[in-house]
């Protein structure tokens, strides 16, 4: 279940709470394309042969690509690897990119799953993250793709916004569920260093929400989401039956995947590789043949500690019987007394070896995970 993630590091805008790569220049767009084309070339083999099934562009804002850009990637894609397995093609987007034809041009190129960052319907909100579109053209962007032949859209929203009354929350919700997608990811707005929310926070300009506050705006999406037919299946993630994301779930199972473009990520289950996050240096070094990572190996520790935090944030839960087969590890053995205390308290279930929590668990989903590392020797 492989899959190729691939890294757009442009946006028109710069939204104050991003901390991702990308630059606001896009002078270089064609080339750096061009550039992800040969990388492809260049890491054909890192996934070992095994099938792709998923691709995703992510960024920064690929919907700024034209037909040309996401055609040089599509045939590199089809020259470097068997691609009739593929089932999913995501690309994120913003509402604000999101023509009628640009859509039905996506359509045909053979992206068919949407990842749309909506974020919020309130205009005054909108402004405050920087964002560029409105909530109005949030709707009509999903009305546009479905008229352009999607049949899987996710949209995403951001809760614990400083400011964000619950009932302005349970508004947006509500103007989400009327479009009604069939994925929803929706976000605690976290407040990174390097960004201008970052720089407001340290110089007394922005105070963000209380942890208790947020976490009962995650409560009220879950009950809402829930009594609309979406499942939580990962603490920031809901689908309706059949509708998970292939690509993240992939992720979160500690699956192979090849991460091409500037700060791109890439794990083939032993260690992780990554892409330099720098535009000119990314170009230099593809130019000359040489892909510009840097090699992280995993120890078992490290193995073990990653399958837990994220196998632990899905309703499908951690194997402890995997990992101790795979590891000669029994976590559950290590960890009895912890474990039977998350059961007491109804933060987890055991059910087949498998240790899932539960609604109330996963909203302590990364504090439990951390309780159940294995100490790096």
């Amino acid at each position: 279940m492989a899959g190729v993630y691939i890294h757009i590091p442009f946006c028109k805008q710069a939204c104050y709470y991003c901390d991702f790569h990308f630059s606001t220049n896009q002078k270089n767009k064609t080339q750096l394309c061009r550039a992800i084309a040969t990388e492809l070339e260049l890491q054909q083999h890192y996934l070992a042969g095994e099938d792709l099934h998923t691709v995703y562009f992510g960024g920064g804002t690929p919907s700024l690509l034209n037909k040309e850009e996401l055609s040089l990637i599509f045939d590199s894609i089809k020259n470097n690897f068997t691609t009739h397995t593929i089932k999913e093609c995501t690309l994120e987007a913003n509402p604000d990119d999101l023509t009628l034809l640009i859509l039905q041009m996506l359509h045909a190129l053979g992206i068919n799953r949407l990842s749309i960052g909506i974020q919020s319907f309130d205009d005054t909100i909108l402004k405050s993250l920087n964002r560029a579109h409105t909530g109005e053209q949030a709707k009509t962007c999903v009305a546009h793709a479905r008229a352009a032949g999607f049949n899987n859209i996710s949209c995403d929203l951001i809760y614990a916004i400083p400011g964000l009354s619950d009932a302005e929350w349970r508004k947006s919700i509500q103007e989400m569920l009327e479009l009604d997608p069939e994925h929803i990811s929706a976000y605690s707005l976290t407040i990174e260093e390097k960004t201008v929310f970052g720089n407001w926070l340290k110089n007394g300009k922005l105070n963000p929400m209380e942890d208790d506050l947020a976490g009962q705006q995650l409560e009220i999406l879950v009950d809402m989401l829930s009594d609309h037919g979406y499942e939580q299946y990962e603490v920031s993630n809901f689908a309706k039956p059949k509708y998970e994301a292939i690509h993240n779930t992939n992720y979160w199972k500690q699956q192979k995947y090849l991460g091409v473009g500037p700060s791109a990520h890439s794990f083939n289950t032993v260690s992780r590789q990554f892409n330099v996050a720098n535009n000119a240096k990314y170009l230099q070094a593809i130019e000359s043949g040489v892909v510009p990572f840097t090699l992280e190996m995993l120890s078992k520790e490290d193995r073990i500690n990653e399958y837990v935090l994220t196998t632990l944030r899905t309703k499908w839960g951690s194997n402890l019987k995997w990992i101790k087969e795979e590891f000669a590890y029994d976590l559950q053995e290590k960890n009895s007394q912890y474990i039977e205390q998350l059961l007491e308290s109804k933060l987890a279930t055991l059910q087949d070896q498998f240790l899932i929590l539960t609604k109330k668990g996963m909203m302590l989903g990364d504090k439990i995970a951390s309780d159940l590392f294995v100490i790096t020797p």
